[in-house]
């Protein structure tokens, strides 16, 4: 929770290619006093059945910028091994312009997010994956 001194950040997936939550996605998040700072990793988590990260930390007071990192390479690695590699392939012969599958799927292996906070507000920043694609913006 934000107080009057800090801001606080939460954050959830919807893996957009499947229409559900991306479960057990690696995330951290990092957190800086200025521009120039060093970025301190504040804590790691991973995302819920629902796709939601919800033991992120309070951020301390002074941040003013903050990071998300996501670890989505293991995430599509075991999305694809769900399922079979022949249809996969059916599926990117009836798209002739289709990329080849790889071996995890993802284009993005990891994707960082970083943005500027203001004290007493809160940031809920959805990621909206896909394996070659990504959006994020903040939510509320």
């Amino acid at each position: 929770m934000s107080t009057e001194s800090t801001a606080s950040v939460s954050t959830h997936i919807l893996d957009t290619s499947v229409g559900r939550p991306a479960a057990s996605v690696a995330v951290s998040l990092s957190a800086r006093g200025g521009a120039r700072e060093q970025w301190v990793v504040l804590g790691r988590s991973a995302t819920d059945t629902d796709g939601r990260c919800r033991d992120l930390p309070a951020l301390p007071e002074g941040t003013t910028h903050v990071r998300l990192d996501f670890e989505t390479e293991a995430y599509f690695h075991t999305q694809n091994h769900s399922q079979s590699q022949s249809q996969s392939q059916k599926q990117a012969e009836a798209q002739q312009d289709a990329p080849a599958p790889r071996d995890s799927g993802a284009f993005f292996p990891e994707v960082a997010i970083t943005f500027a906070v203001t004290p007493g507000e809160h940031y809920h920043v959805p990621l909206l994956l896909n394996p070659f694609g990504y959006s994020v913006y903040r939510g509320s």
